[in-house]
């Protein structure tokens, strides 16, 4: 009988943290149903961040009108925790990709704005501490849509107001509000280390799975605003390791409503108290839709991974895909649902279930070193 800790992140597109957890442990349950386990679905910032964490803090749901990326108006849910005065905030429930219609908007019609709607609706409850996880977004604006909703002002050499950040090229003079904090405690939760601008930036490494392929427009009105805000008001966020989170959103935060930028993975381990459940647990087991050389730099799942061999407790990976040489040096055992076990078309169709029947061929596999 062995104590097992099950804390996957979602699979993209086919399971939430949660659905994954509960798959793996029928799964596992299935082929060793003497073994002890304990779900922790985790999120390093993306979707389920909201739900995850709030669920782990004890907060209500709040329901604030707001737009979505395409300024369409929707009802965003936010997690609000009265006694330690919390909000917390899952961008990609209010301007998240996968809210909008398929090739129906261009990156360039979309931007941040409907998140500063929430901040300043969290703000407006007392909030004291806000938690923002930035993963999933629809947009590339570099946080220009939420700044103009928290009262930022941008114009161009004519003194006109610049409405779109399609037009920050022209930009030469930025005009903050009386009030630029909202909280005392502003953090955001990043699963990625990219920088704003260049090779390595927002447009260039996300934007093309968003629709974008201008890429030169956007590295100019996104680099015009690094500059104007950097020479006007000595704000020098651009090159910060997660300033390119979220289409540039993190730079946002950073420059526009003072956020301190996190790994979301340290977020949640803090939350959830990680550290405890691990020094119970004999075996931990963890997965997302692809374990591939992003998972092992700095995403939840390798980070997981890499904790567990610190402390000499095994870590098994399941996957849709596995697709990195150095899982085998990460991970006790790493188990991939394609193109092995079962076809693409299959698991995607019918995740849960080839999930647990992978969580299953991962237990009966098992064999617990002998202490």
């Amino acid at each position: 009988m062995a104590r097992v800790l099950i804390v996957p992140d979602k699979f993209k597109g086919t399971l939430t943290a949660r659905q994954a957890a509960e798959a793996i442990g029928r799964g596992w349950t299935a082929a060793r149903p003497d073994d002890s386990i304990e779900l922790l679905p985790m999120s390093d910032g993306g979707d389920g961040f909201g739900e995850i964490l709030g669920e782990l803090l004890g907060a209500e749901p709040i329901t604030t009108n707001t737009v979505d990326a395409a300024h369409r108006p929707i009802e965003a849910v936010w997690r609000w925790h009265e006694p330690t005065r919390t909000a917390i905030i899952e961008s990609a429930g209010v301007i998240g990709l996968a809210m909008l219609p398929p090739g129906k908007y261009h990156p360039f019609e979309l931007d941040t704005e409907g998140l500063g709607t929430v901040l300043k609706a969290a703000a407006g409850r007392g909030a004291r501490r806000c938690l923002v996880g930035i993963g999933g977004s629809a947009t590339n604006d570099g946080g220009f849509g939420l700044a103009r909703s928290l009262g930022w002002q941008f114009f161009n050499a004519h003194h006109e107001v610049l409405s779109r950040w399609t037009g920050l090229h022209d930009l030469v003079v930025v005009r903050q509000p009386e009030r630029v904090t909202l909280f005392d405690e502003l953090s955001v939760a990043v699963d990625v280390r990219n920088p704003l601008l260049g090779p390595e930036g927002c447009s260039r490494i996300y934007g093309p799975q968003k629709g974008l392929t201008e890429f030169d427009l956007a590295e100019r009105c996104l680099g015009q605003l690094a500059a104007v805000l950097e020479k006007q008001l000595q704000l020098r966020h651009a090159e910060e390791p997660g300033a390119g989170a979220a289409g540039g959103l993190g730079f946002g935060l950073r420059s526009f409503a003072g956020a301190r930028l996190e790994p979301g993975f340290a977020l949640f381990a803090q939350l959830a108290r990680l550290e405890e459940r691990l020094s119970k647990a004999q075996l931990i087991l963890t997965g997302e839709g692809t374990l591939d050389a992003s998972s092992l730099m700095g995403k939840g799942v390798g980070a997981l991974a890499q904790i567990c061999r610190n402390v000499g407790v095994p870590c098994i990976g399941l996957a849709g895909v596995v697709n990195v040489a150095r899982a085998g040096a990460t991970f006790t055992a790493a188990h991939a649902l394609t193109p092995e076990f079962t076809t693409a078309g299959e698991a995607m169709s019918n995740p849960a279930v080839w999930l647990e029947r992978l969580a299953a061929k991962a237990g009966a596999e098992w064999r617990p070193a002998l202490s």
